[in-house]
Order: structure tokens, then C-alpha cells, then sequence
């Protein structure tokens, strides 16, 4: 930190100096001590316990921050990516259960090996499972509870599921924008962090459907509200507090990006992390020739 900086006088020429030297020893005491003091003032200041707490503070709070806005933004590929999955290619995937249960079973009619039965019963069976709870509810429940298409359909409002894996770079810019500006970890008092909860619940959302136009009327929306003010120095014990939170919080978010990076979703994403949008339609193309493969093998049973 300059002088400048800390609020500390510039020095003045050797000859000014000598002209304001007192001349009783007593009084250049009384100078000295405070002189001294004026420039010692404001660095203690800084190097009180409760300011520097106060900076690791604000450190590890935006560092909180943007550690969560990096499991978000990947949460909501993984999701985004599994329903998209499920959509796209799921039709795909049953066709491939039935096809093989009717190959199995034509074989088994063929030969009449107890064998090939026991086969074609197993391939029907995958076709025709005992539904489970993960199939019951599939697509209703998310990592947040009822997913949104679930809620649409429950109070009879339009269905809006993501167009994309992953959001556009505008959707995410703005995502971040927001984030970083009304995030819950950045309240103060238990009535500011739950309306701050709302606001980003409603972002988290916005941003999970690429909802680019929304997420400009919620830039527009936080910045016409109350805008919140400093925080002032904490006490040691609060400060600490707050510090061993923060700690504890991000603890918890890498083992949900554990979780996320270790599923089977993440472990696709992983294969194509630049354009998981294209992986689905490779998948896709190899699934259809898997279809047309084995109904070629199908149709050549049928003729023999």
C-alpha cells in the first residue's frame, strides 16, 4: 500500500523540515509520539484479528460462489442430458429390447433348445419388466424434488422441457451475472437470504430451459429491488462461524460434483465435454443402424 493509499502525509524537503523542528527536547518528544501515532493509526486498523477474519471472510465467500455456480451449470447439463436422453433416444432403445426378444424367441422356436428358451424368456422379460419406483417416477423427481415438467402438468400449465443440453452462452452469461449478484450465500439476515432463495430458485429454473428472454427480466427485476447494503465487521466469534459455514458448504458440493461426475451421465458427458449435444444425435445415428441391423437378421429368420 503507497503512503498515498493509507492516508499518509508526502515528505516535504529537508530545509521545510528543520524550520518546523521544535527546539525543546520535551516538545520534539510530544512530535515524534504523535507523528507516530497518526501513521501507525490505520495500519493497525487493517492488522486487527477481526479485519483480516473479515477478508478471508469475503474470500471464501465468492469462492463459495463460483464453486456453486460450477456444479449448478454442470447439474443442469446432466439433467438436461438425461431427459433429452430418455427422449430422444429411448423409443430407440426399446425397439432394440423388442427386436432382440423376437429373434430369441423365433430361434427358440426354430431349434427347440431348452437353451434358446430360457434366452427368449429373459430377452422378453427385459421388454416387459415388473415396473419399479425409478420407472414409476421417472422424469418426475429431480435433484430438486418435483421436476418441472411434472409441476407444468399437476396445476395444468404448459409442459416446457430444455431444447438443449447445454444452455447457450448468453443463457449462461446472464446465469452467472445473476448468481454472483443475488446469491443466498451473500445475506446477511435470515429474511434477506430467503427472499434471496426465491429469486435464485426462480434463475435456476429459467436457466435449466435456455430461457434466455426470462433471465433478462430477472437481471431487470434484481437490480430494480432493494439493493443490499456492505456488511459491516463481524466479531471474531461470528466471523470464525461464518468461515467453518462456508467450509462445510463447499465440502457438501464437491461430493455432489462427485456424485454428478461419477453417474453415468457424467461419465457420457465427459466423452464429448464441447458439444454434448451432438454425442446424442452420434447415439443416435448408431442406435438406427443397430434397428435396421437386427430387423434385417429378424427378416431373414422369418424367410428361412
Amino acid at each position: 500500500m503507497s503512503h498515498e493509499a493509507a492516508g499518509v502525509p508526502t515528505t516535504r524537503n529537508d530545509e521545510d523540515r528543520r524550520d518546523d523542528v521544535p527546539q525543546d527536547s520535551d516538545d520534539v518528544q510530544d512530535v515524534q509520539q504523535d507523528e507516530a501515532g497518526e501513521a501507525a493509526g490505520p495500519e493497525d486498523a487493517e492488522q486487527r484479528p477481526e479485519a483480516r477474519l473479515a477478508r478471508a471472510v469475503q474470500v471464501a465467500e465468492q469462492a463459495l460462489i463460483e464453486f456453486e455456480i460450477a456444479v449448478e451449470t454442470f447439474r443442469v447439463e446432466v439433467e438436461n442430458f438425461s431427459r433429452l436422453h430418455h427422449q430422444k433416444l429411448g423409443p430407440m432403445y426399446a425397439r432394440l429390447d423388442e427386436l432382440d426378444a423376437l429373434i430369441a424367441e423365433a430361434r427358440a422356436a426354430k431349434t427347440g433348445d431348452p437353451e434358446d428358451e430360457r434366452k427368449a424368456r429373459e430377452a422378453r422379460a427385459v421388454v416387459m419388466p415388473m415396473p419399479g419406483v425409478d420407472e414409476l417416477f421417472h422424469d418426475w423427481m429431480d435433484t430438486d424434488g418435483l421436476s418441472p415438467e411434472a409441476a407444468a402438468m399437476l396445476t395444468e400449465q404448459p409442459v416446457r422441457p430444455p431444447k438443449r443440453v447445454r444452455p447457450s452462452e448468453e443463457a449462461r452469461r446472464l446465469y452467472r451475472e445473476l448468481a454472483r449478484k443475488a446469491h443466498p450465500d451473500l445475506a446477511q439476515d435470515e429474511v434477506e437470504r430467503q427472499r434471496r432463495d426465491e429469486f435464485i430458485a426462480r434463475v435456476n429454473a429459467a436457466y435449466g430451459r435456455g430461457d434466455v428472454e426470462l433471465l433478462k427480466e430477472l437481471v431487470a427485476e434484481w437490480e430494480a429491488g432493494p439493493v443490499q447494503p456492505p456488511a459491516p465487521l463481524s466479531e471474531s466469534e461470528e466471523l470464525y462461524a461464518r468461515l467453518e459455514w462456508l467450509s462445510r458448504r463447499k465440502e457438501l458440493l464437491t461430493v455432489l460434483a462427485k456424485e454428478l461426475e461419477d453417474g453415468a451421465i457424467g461419465s457420457m458427458l465427459r466423452m464429448a465435454p464441447d458439444d454434448p449435444d451432438q454425442l446424442l444425435e452420434d447415439i443416435a445415428e448408431q442406435l438406427l443402424g443397430e434397428v435396421s441391423r437386427r430387423e434385417a437378421e429378424l427378416a431373414e429368420m422369418a424367410q428361412q
